[in-house]
């Protein structure tokens, strides 16, 4: 067979000649990605840190784009599209729990030849984690004050802050379902954080008492998979945390592994845990 006649049973090679850059480049920008890693020390484990710390800040845009897809669902009393974003979200929340991997061995020596780098900087400041946090009703006006020296990131965060969260545009839902949510609930300022209610758990407590299909049990059910990622999340921060500096104040000036330990014993959307010991 001659080599003209062998090439032409090779398959396709795909196209690789471009006028500019790449299809997938500008799409993806991987470029601007892969350049975002400035290190700030000579021990080589500082760029494992940062750049899991940046997968996590992606994961976090990702997950606030999905529950603020359901809670404008919800609104529209839409609820099998506000399932469906919360199921997605279930499967990004375990991507971003698994972020922990590579920081949850961490031994004191190994943070600490690095530590020093983050100076005043702590998880705690994160911007998206903090929509993350007001979307599921742990609202706190004290935490804008890191942010007033970037003016759009103040004012997304401030908007944030007095949206109705998730759980809210739920109870509304329910509300509007004929479920018997207390007007105190559906008015109540939502800039403050989410106090657990009786009467709304009984409510979940009578949905979760019948049919186990009904649409607003599966939202429920949706709900409870979200929360206890984010417990989980919290419980391998606490844990990562503890192993690697212990008890010593945490980086910003935070607690450390007292403060992680507060959040860790607090769950989110309560009255779907409580409810359940009385079905």
């Amino acid at each position: 067979m001659s080599h003209e006649a062998h090439e032409a049973h090779e398959p396709e090679t795909p196209h690789l000649d471009f006028a500019g850059t790449t299809p997938y480049e500008d799409y993806v920008r991987a470029d601007v990605l892969t350049h975002l890693q400035h290190t700030l020390s000579d021990d080589p484990g500082e760029m494992v840190f940062l750049v899991t710390t940046q997968v996590m800040e992606l994961w976090f845009t990702v997950i606030v784009h999905e529950w603020e897809t359901a809670a404008q669902a919800l609104r529209e009393d839409r609820v099998p599209v506000a399932i469906a974003a919360l199921k997605r979200s279930v499967r990004e929340l375990e991507a971003l729990n698994a972020s922990w991997k590579p920081l949850g061995q961490l031994t004191p020596a190994q943070f600490n030849a690095y530590r020093s780098a983050l100076g005043e900087g702590s998880g705690f400041q994160s911007a998206m984690y903090r929509r993350m946090e007001f979307l599921l009703g742990e609202k706190s006006a004290s935490m804008l004050v890191p942010h007033r020296g970037a003016p759009r990131v103040h004012a997304e965060l401030e908007k944030a802050l007095h949206e109705p969260s998730l759980y809210d545009e739920v109870l509304r839902l329910l509300a509007r379902r004929g479920h018997a949510i207390p007007e105190a609930v559906l008015t109540r300022d939502v800039a403050l954080r989410y106090e657990p209610s009786p009467e709304v758990e009984a409510v979940w407590t009578a949905l979760y008492s019948g049919d186990e299909s009904d649409e607003l049990a599966r939202l429920g059910e949706a709900l409870t998979d979200v929360a206890e990622l984010v417990w989980r999340w919290r419980n391998d921060h606490l844990v990562a945390t503890r192993r690697a500096m212990g008890a010593k104040a945490g980086t910003g000036g935070s607690a450390g592994v007292a403060w992680l330990e507060k959040r860790a014993q607090k769950n989110v959307f309560p009255e779907l845990w409580t409810a359940r010991s009385h079905v």
